[in-house]
């Protein structure tokens, strides 16, 4: 590291700093700056506003920062360390233990701002991710290997839905999790780290948080920290990676806090002038390679449930899937509030998915959009007004409704319901027995927050006995 090239900060404004270099090179954009204190405070240098001066957003910052201290350049990026060390660990944007164990200790380091994979190199391969959960193995079904956004506004269920996959899919996953926390709370990391523990897959997953109480530099850096660490585990250990990341709305938040802090005026909105650059640049090194698969799993807050957001739309186009929550569902309560109508998945192509598959997501889909067409006349003029036919499809439609409910094993303790994996063969078998009219003189809460309709027969058995 250069300890000749030193600066002096001449200007503090909110988490920005302005520092001046005497002599000597000035430091690179994104270069990492070291107070000479102790303990030392850490700035990424955002912008050169002026000749001999460099603007830096501080990313740690305490109370000995100050007018006059004095600042080192080490020539180099952030960098965060990179082994199989880090599994079962929790760890902040610098690669330091923030679960209470013990330090790691002197490890390989790489920088957190690397380019994306060249689309020579990259591989696509068409393949289901199974979670599960029914609603989305049926309707939007997730691709190995490629990104899946849950969208919702607040308290619509995004946090339980992807809890749910990590307690689903990281059990049964061979390759390596990684969760990176960006805005979360602390009450949220603490518990998604005890209950990641209790279920016995902490030793193949690494934590990543920038929580919410930190600067913003730090919410928008951790992203990038957290895929470096992803991207070794699929280049050098040649591993398939899950990589989950909650909230992404809270990346470009902090994006655009980090911009009004510059001075940049603001687009539309309110947001960055950068946004979508900013966004590309940590998307697009999501992806997969011959070495190993790459497959993500994003949250993201829709503001106001407006879908027209910026935000919003923006991530729409990196995804290959949409699972959008409906506050509507929410309300009614039927969980997990996905929307069937508004979700989608690139992959329920036939020939991407099973002839089988594809059809009976296409049924389901249509028996639903009917229902939804026939809900005005509905309420006008009431059930009784409409043809048998149309009875017969509002019923099954109702009982489709219900029966894409489903019991998680994260809300057990709350729900007192045992929680439900179900094959994507058995969601397959209980449309198709529904579709056929076999439960026609049903209930439709009979169907409410069962795994498979085979639990109805055994409830109608219990019941005779």
């Amino acid at each position: 590291m250069d300890r000749g090239n030193v600066g002096h900060i001449i200007a503090i404004e909110g988490g920005v700093v302005d520092i001046r270099f005497q002599d000597g090179a000035l430091p690179s954009i994104a270069s990492r700056l070291m107070t000479l204190t102790d303990p030392q405070i850490t700035i990424e240098v955002a912008s050169l506003p002026g000749k001999g001066i460099v603007r830096g957003l501080v990313l740690d910052p305490n109370p000995e920062l100050r007018l006059g201290l004095r600042v080192r350049d080490t020539g180099a990026p952030i960098r965060v360390p990179v082994g199989d060390a880090l599994l079962g660990r929790m760890l902040n944007i610098f690669g330091e233990t923030i679960d209470g164990g013990e330090p790691l200790g002197d490890m390989r380091r790489q920088s957190i701002l690397r380019d994306p994979v060249p689309l020579s190199k990259r591989r696509v391969d068409s393949t289901l991710f199974e979670t599960g959960i029914k609603a989305i193995d049926l309707l939007s079904p997730i691709e190995r290997g490629g990104k899946a956004g849950l969208f919702g506004g607040a308290g619509v269920g995004k946090t339980v839905l992807i809890t749910e996959m990590i307690h689903n899919m990281v059990a049964e996953y061979d390759g390596v999790s990684l969760f990176c926390g960006i805005g979360e709370r602390c009450r949220e990391a603490e518990e998604l780290y005890r209950d990641m523990r209790e279920a016995g897959v902490l030793d193949n997953t690494v934590m990543v948080f920038g929580q919410m109480n930190e600067s913003p530099g730090v919410r928008f850096r951790v992203g990038h920290a957290a895929l470096t660490m992803a991207e070794y585990f699929r280049d050098e250990r040649r591993r398939d990676v899950l990589v989950l990341i909650d909230n992404i709305f809270r990346f470009v938040q902090a994006g655009s806090e980090v911009s009004g802090l510059l001075g940049r005026i603001p687009s539309r909105v309110g947001y960055q002038p950068t946004l979508g650059t900013e966004l590309a640049d940590l998307e697009e090194r999501i992806c997969s390679t011959d070495r190993g698969a790459m497959t993500s799993i994003q949250a993201v807050y829709v503001p106001a449930d407006d879908f027209t957001d910026p935000a919003a739309t923006h991530t729409f186009s990196h995804l290959s899937a949409s699972i959008v929550l409906s506050r509507k569902k929410a309300s009614e309560g039927l969980y997990p509030a996905i929307d069937p109508l508004q979700s989608f998945s690139k992959l329920l192509t036939p020939g991407a998915v099973s002839e089988r598959h594809y059809r009976m997501a296409r049924d389901v889909r249509n028996t639903l959009a009917e229902y939804e067409d026939l809900k005005d006349i509905i309420a006008m003029l009431g059930l009784e007004e409409l043809s048998e036919k149309d009875r017969a499809t509002v019923r099954q439609a109702r009982q489709f409704e219900r029966f894409l409910t489903q019991p998680f094993y994260s809300v057990e303790a709350m729900s007192g319901t045992g929680g439900r994996f179900v094959p994507l063969e058995d969601t397959l078998s209980s449309c198709e027995r529904i579709l056929s009219g076999e439960f026609a003189d049903r209930d439709e809460g009979d169907f409410y927050m069962i795994g498979t309709v085979d639990e109805l027969e055994t409830e109608g058995t219990a019941d005779a006995a």
